[in-house]
């Protein structure tokens, strides 16, 4: 039972990083951007940039915090 639990946390874990990573890489390729209002493909770009960033930095610190 506490097996499965882990398993489940790991792939709820594993999903959240990937769909950050495609969404952060997405918004750096300009496939997704922002309203000109909101900052337009330059502010998408930066975020984009953020997101891949802190990702990659959290997973790891996920994965030597074990």
């Amino acid at each position: 039972m506490v097996k499965e639990g882990k398993v489940l946390n790991f792939v709820a874990w594993l999903t959240g990083v990937l769909v950050s990573l495609s969404v952060g890489f997405a918004m750096t390729d300009g496939i997704l951007s922002l309203p000109v209002w909101l900052g337009g493909v330059v502010l998408a770009k930066i975020v984009g940039w953020i997101v891949v960033i802190t990702t990659l930095i959290s997973a790891i610190l996920a994965i030597l915090n074990q």
